[in-house]
Formats: structure tokens, C-alpha cells, sequence
């Protein structure tokens, strides 16, 4: 008995080594197709990059969660319609619609990974907080492989350079890109396989971090009104001012999806709240920045798109600030603010489908 469970065991390793084999090797060679066959890489890796690593995820999830056909069907169709769609688009280039289709779709195809991982079982909220936590999980995971990938990379190009020998061309174009691309595989299967291998790291991060990102926010916001910085006049001020939101926004998101696993103690939750309520704030700020070049200098797919994303935002930060006061004060269970969380990511995939598919032609690929 004993020894037909091993074998058992065995035989699992050997399908699972296997599989992250062939899948490193697709996203490899997905990942040097424009080297292949002498595409564009600036072209093809803004349109490309999502499908490196999100069909075989896909697959690996499907498999893992024992998917029957029809729950596979409806990715497989969404991941090819996809590929066909944004490189049947016209050139990259300054066409801000296409642009804006190249970013989000990565985005909505987050989603469609997302829904093989929760089986297929949309209505399931608990499920949905598990692959926000997977995700912060996974992100820690792939910052450890890059970082040890950068010191083996420094250590190995040093070693060849010390005999003289010129590898860094070769090395970058075949093992640091291939590398890079089989990172989120590896990952995956480590967080998924093994979830205690960063369950002590993640809840960590969150609790040192959170202090530190609402100090510097309010130190921002603060040095913002002494200097007297005209954000409304000034665009690329306006796109850092967002990017900062965005950041902060998903340190909020993955703090408190920490806090649904490990229970914070009340100082902590606090400061999150205190997080929260200040981001709404810097929110605000940013919306009646883009609502008055929305007026003041015409409509523009870039205006339009970070609009909605940052109302989407918006909205979601006063529930999650509304839920972390009543946790707080007592009143709800902390495993209520993920709840609140997980049943606004159908929110976000919608509106990056709308910007990916519908954008470039409403705005005639402009």
C-alpha cells in the first residue's frame, strides 16, 4: 500500500517536472518569435506579451483543477479571438487607442486566467479572494526568482569576463528572455504546489509597507499643496500622479487581502483605513484633474480610459474604506473587506474589455 502510494507521488512529480519543461519551452519560443522570424519587438512584444504565459497558465490551472471541456472551451475561445484581434490591429505606433487595447488586454486575460483558477465558479466570492491572495503570493515568488536570476546572471557574465570572453549579447537574448519568460510559469507552480513557501513572507511585506506607503503619501500630498503644483496643466505630472495611485492602490488591495489571511491586530487595520481614506483623497484629486481636460481640451481615448479606470477605483476604495471602518469598530469580520474586494474584480475586467476591444474602434484607431 505504502509503496503504491509513492509510486503515485512519483508518477505526479514526473507529469508536473514535465509540463513546467514544455511550458518553459512554449513561452521561450513564443517569447523569441520576433527573432525567428524577423518581426518588430517593440511592435510585438506590446501586442504579444500577455500570451507568453497566460494560455499555459490556463492549461495549468484547467489541469490542476481537473476542468471538464466545456469550462476549458470558453477561455480557449477568449485567448484565441484575442491573439487574431490585437494583431489584426493597425501599427502600434502614436495610435493612443491601440495603445490603450495593448495595455488592458493583459488585464482582462488576468481575469480569464483568474476564471479557470476558480474552476469556472463565478458565483463563489471566497474562491475569487483565494486568487487575489494567490496573486500577491505569486508576485512575491517572482520577485525572488528575478532576484536570484540577476545575481546567478551577474556572477555568470563576471566569470566569462574575466577570461575575456563577450557573452553578454548572447546571454541576453537567449537566456535572460527566455528566463524572464518562464519566470511566472515556475512561479505559479511553486505558489500553487507549495503555499507555504511565501505564507510567511507576504503577510511580512504587507505589514512593513503599509506604514511606509501612507507616510509618503502624506508627506506627497503635503509637499503638493507648499509648492503649489498646477496637476491640471501639467500631463505627464498628471500620468505620474496616477501611476502613484495605481501603486498605492494595489499595495491597499494586497495588504488587505493579507489581512483576510492572517488577522491583522487593530493598530494595523487602522493604519490601513487611515491608507484607504488618504488614497480616496488623492483619488479625488486626480479625478477633477482629468475631468477638467476632459473639458477644458476635448475628449481623448487616454482621458477617457484613465476616467474610468480611476471612478472604478475610486468607488472601490469608499467600500473598502466603508468595510474597514465597520471591521475597526467591530461591527464586521475582517474576511468581510476581501469579500468586498473579490466581488469588484468583474468590474475591472469589463471595463479592460471595453478599453481592448471596443476603444480602437470607437475612436477609429486613433
Amino acid at each position: 500500500m505504502i509503496l503504491q502510494i509513492e509510486e503515485n507521488n512519483l508518477e505526479l512529480n514526473i507529469k508536473d517536472i514535465l509540463f513546467l519543461l514544455f511550458g518553459s519551452i512554449l513561452a521561450g519560443l513564443i517569447a523569441k518569435i520576433p527573432g525567428f522570424y524577423g518581426l518588430l519587438e517593440d511592435e510585438y512584444y506590446a501586442k504579444n506579451i500577455s500570451f507568453i504565459i497566460a494560455p499555459i497558465l490556463v492549461v495549468f490551472f484547467a489541469w490542476k483543477k481537473q476542468l471538464n471541456f466545456k469550462k476549458i472551451v470558453f477561455p480557449a475561445i477568449i485567448i484565441i479571438t484575442s491573439v487574431l484581434y490585437i494583431n489584426l490591429l493597425p501599427s502600434v505606433e502614436s495610435n493612443n487607442s491601440i495603445i490603450l487595447a495593448c495595455m488592458h488586454l493583459p488585464i482582462f486575460l488576468w481575469s480569464v486566467v483568474g476564471y479557470t483558477f476558480i474552476g469556472g465558479d463565478l458565483k463563489d466570492s471566497t474562491l475569487r479572494i483565494n486568487y487575489l491572495k494567490f496573486n500577491g503570493d505569486l508576485l512575491v515568488m517572482c520577485a525572488l526568482l528575478v532576484l536570484a536570476g540577476g545575481l546567478f546572471s551577474g556572477i555568470t557574465l563576471g566569470l566569462f569576463n574575466m577570461i575575456d570572453v563577450k557573452i553578454e549579447q548572447f546571454y541576453f537574448n537567449y537566456v535572460v528572455i527566455i528566463g524572464l519568460s518562464t519566470v511566472p510559469l515556475i512561479a505559479t507552480y511553486l505558489v500553487f504546489t507549495n503555499p507555504s513557501l511565501v505564507n510567511k513572507i507576504s503577510p511580512v511585506i504587507a505589514k512593513l509597507f503599509t506604514p511606509f506607503v501612507f507616510i509618503t503619501l502624506l508627506t506627497f500630498l503635503i509637499t503638493l499643496i507648499f509648492t503649489g503644483k498646477n496637476i491640471y496643466s501639467d500631463r505627464n505630472f498628471l500620468l505620474i500622479f496616477n501611476a502613484l495611485l495605481i501603486g498605492v492602490m494595489a499595495i491597499i488591495l494586497f495588504s488587505v487581502t493579507e489581512a483576510t489571511k492572517n488577522k491583522l491586530n487593530k493598530i494595523s487595520l487602522i493604519i490601513l483605513l487611515m491608507l484607504s481614506i488618504l488614497t480616496i483623497i488623492v483619488n479625488g484629486i486626480a479625478l477633477s484633474a482629468i475631468v477638467f481636460r476632459l473639458t477644458e481640451f476635448g475628449v481623448t481615448p487616454n482621458r477617457v480610459a484613465v476616467l474610468g479606470s480611476n471612478l472604478l477605483i475610486f468607488i472601490n476604495l469608499i467600500l473598502v474604506s466603508v468595510k474597514l471602518f465597520q471591521v475597526v469598530s467591530r461591527k464586521e469580520p475582517v474576511d468581510m473587506v476581501g469579500v468586498v474586494i473579490a466581488n469588484f474584480i468583474p468590474y475591472y475586467s469589463f471595463w479592460a474589455f471595453l478599453v481592448a476591444f471596443l476603444f480602437p474602434i470607437l475612436f477609429q484607431y486613433k
